[in-house]
């Protein structure tokens, strides 16, 4: 039996003449243009579906607010009917036992009178779905239009459906609405704080008479809250437009602008999922990954290692003081005799989790801290956090084996895929970690440990190559661990380190069809399994060793396929596990691809970070407005003149620097 020939965008040279075509139709597989995307980009933002009859179709969404996180499945049946369900979250009602999962959850999804048109049961056949900050639903019926808007509460325990109704013929319509307010009630026992309220209320009840032109609004209210607490009178316009200014706050910074319109839609919605998912604990606020199973809790992975050093970049409050409170949690559990820190701490901070060991745990808090220090430019807090960056170092050393190299218990799957004792993601994050703990240590004042870290990370690096350097099912790239013989998914993590000793075959493998498939990367060569986190961090990866174009093209048809496809419209977490829920760090990975990847900022101080923006072959500019780390409001535009490349940074206080870029080597900037 012939083997299967395996191929990247950037070797088809080397193939037989014979197999071009089949390749080429492959490809097409892969072209952004060729894919039939159910939805479209809007004019003004956001994104739409445009229903046809008799296409059946659903898919869920996860959004969030301080006190709540409602995971909405939407879309119609075969009879073209408005489907519409609701599991509503609440992180800070929390149920015995207190656990990672201890969250209050409930399908609201009772029957409720339904309001009359001209005396006829409201029945709804969606003509349109569209999806910016909420999901809208607009439906006609006769010459009356009804839109449907759908949106957590920005702070309060709640979920509002806020609709209108508009009579766009002649005669009057007469439209009532029902009386409706029921609370159902848990039992004492299962709760920590006693019974929990869950009330359903229609708030905008009574018959109205709609003249030609004119609107009527009512809505549904969805909430929980303790028996101590009151009850709250909602007003769902007030809420629509809290949310909407949380929306629009995120969108004006961190503005990605490209020639790609899809890409920059996607960067937009991807940092509303990343920054939404924050609750209001009583250990302060807390980033949490969300999927119906993970609030008021945090993680060293999805909070310390892949959130955290974002935050700073978008410059939203809460997010930033989530970071500070994340490295503050962990610190926590500090000790002299050097016991890991647990990976996850959880209940409102009120508890931890460690049931996989150490993943690699003190690698990536070491990581994420330094560089969310060095991003967030305040040496007050640098200060605090130097003790926990380390501390986590010392706690690697103590884990290096004989060959240089740093074990750990797991990785970050946790035991889904072999990981040995010393897996490469652990030991790639610990030289990363050394790199920005020099960085900051050096930004801090003291150069003397700064030049030793550096010099371990060398010695560090050294040892990866000597230890996971190898020829794995044809490429000469890595071995994930100890007798590994199949290509594993995070083998990109050397790239986005700067370790670029073996780019060119890491990236073949990583784009062959051994790992890339058409729904996502695999985790594993020849599982079926895949995890988005691994794919953003190698199309990272691949930007950072140069790898432009090439990489380019994955990530449009990546990004059209989460953004547009049939499950929208954010990156995420894994498939079959989780079934593809909306977990909020792998967005915060998609924004990191293009801030670290595509521009390749690197913080470097509290005022200076590498740059190395690699514009792909057809554009002509690309720019980042309002980012707002190293405590600046600062641009970057990176424009081609004449086959010159040029970068301009523009700062808010009118200074501006330019620069003549030859496209390879990184340039430091200093802002002033």
């Amino acid at each position: 039996m012939s083997k299967p020939i395996h191929f990247s965008l950037f070797d088809m040279k080397s193939l037989p003449i014979k197999c071009i075509p089949f390749i080429l139709i492959l490809l097409h597989c892969f072209d952004v243009n060729a894919q039939n995307l159910r939805w479209h980009l809007q004019k003004n933002g956001g994104i739409e579906w445009t229903v046809k009859k008799n296409a059946k179709h659903t898919d869920q969404i996860e959004m969030s607010g301080k006190q709540i996180s409602a995971i909405i499945t939407y879309g119609v049946n075969d009879k073209n009917n408005l489907i519409l369900k609701r599991k509503l979250v609440f992180p800070m009602l929390r149920t015995i036992p207190n656990d990672t999962r201890g969250s209050l959850i409930r399908d609201f999804d009772q029957l409720i009178p339904p309001v009359l048109i001209d005396g006829t049961a409201l029945d709804e056949q969606p003509v349109a779905f569209s999806i910016n900050g909420s999901v809208k639903v607009r439906s006609e019926i006769g010459n009356v239009s009804i839109l449907r808007e759908l949106f957590p509460s920005t702070d309060k325990p709640a979920f509002i459906e806020h609709t209108i109704f508009k009579n766009n013929g002649l005669k009057p319509v007469e439209i009532v609405v029902p009386e409706f307010d029921q609370t159902d009630s848990t039992a004492r026992s299962k709760g920590v704080y006693g019974t929990y309220l869950l009330n359903t209320k229609i708030y905008g009840t009574g018959k109205f008479i709609l003249k030609a032109g004119e609107e009527q609004t009512y809505a549904i209210v969805y909430s929980a809250r303790k028996t101590a607490d009151q009850p709250y009178t909602f007003s769902s316009v007030y809420e629509s437009l809290k949310r909407r200014n949380f929306v629009s706050e995120i969108t004006q910074q961190l503005v990605l602008k490209t020639p790609n319109d899809t890409l920059n839609q996607m960067f937009a919605f991807a940092k509303i999922r990343a920054s939404e998912s924050i609750f209001d604990t009583k250990n302060g606020l807390m980033h949490g990954p969300g999927g119906g199973s993970y609030y008021a809790a945090i993680w060293a992975n999805d909070q310390a290692e892949y959130m955290d050093p974002f935050f700073p970049f978008l410059g939203n409050a809460a997010g930033n003081e989530s970071a500070k409170n994340s490295f503050r949690l962990f610190a926590k559990y500090m000790n002299p005799e050097y016991k890991p820190i647990p990976s996850s701490i959880i209940a409102e901070g009120t508890d931890k989790w460690n049931g996989a060991g150490d993943r690699g745990d003190m690698a990536m808090i070491a990581y994420g801290a330094s560089r969310f220090a060095l991003a967030y430019a305040d040496t007050a807090e640098a200060r605090q956090l130097w003790p926990l960056i380390t501390w986590c170092l010392e706690f690697s050393r103590r884990k290096k084996s004989a060959d240089g190299v740093i074990a750990s218990d797991s990785d970050e799957l946790e035991g889904r895929f072999p990981a040995g004792k010393i897996n490469l993601s652990t030991n790639a994050l610990v030289y990363g970690a050394l790199i920005s703990a020099a960085d900051l240590s050096a930004s801090l004042g003291d150069k003397t440990t700064s030049t030793n870290l550096l010099k371990e990370a060398s010695v560090l690096k050294i040892a990866i190559e000597k230890y996971f350097g190898a020829k794995v099912q044809g490429f000469d790239t890595y071995r994930y661990y100890d007798g590994n013989d199949k290509l594993r998914s995070w083998i990109g993590m050397p790239l986005v380190m700067g370790i670029y000793d073996r780019k060119e075959q890491t990236a073949k493998a990583l784009l062959s069809d051994y790992l890339w498939t058409k729904d996502g990367m695999l985790s594993e060569s020849g599982s079926k399994v895949f995890w988005d986190r691994s794919l953003l961090y190698a199309v990272r990866g691949l930007f950072n060793a140069g790898m432009t174009d090439t990489t380019m093209k994955y990530l449009k048809y990546y990004t059209a396929k989460r953004l547009l496809g049939e499950h929208v419209p954010y990156a995420v977490e894994a498939w079959p596990e989780g079934d593809q829920r909306h977990l909020s760090a792998e967005s915060g990975l998609y924004c990191r691809a293009i801030t670290e990847g595509l521009f390749g900022i690197q913080p470097t101080g509290f005022k200076s970070f590498r740059l190395c923006p690699y514009l792909p072959a057809g554009w002509k500019q690309m720019s980042l407005k309002h980012i707002r780390a190293f405590n600046s409001d600062f641009d970057i535009t990176v424009f081609k003149i004449g086959g010159k490349i040029k970068i301009l940074v523009e700062q808010e206080s009118g200074k501006k620097q330019e620069i003549n870029w030859n496209g390879k080597q990184a340039v430091e900037i200093n802002l002033y």
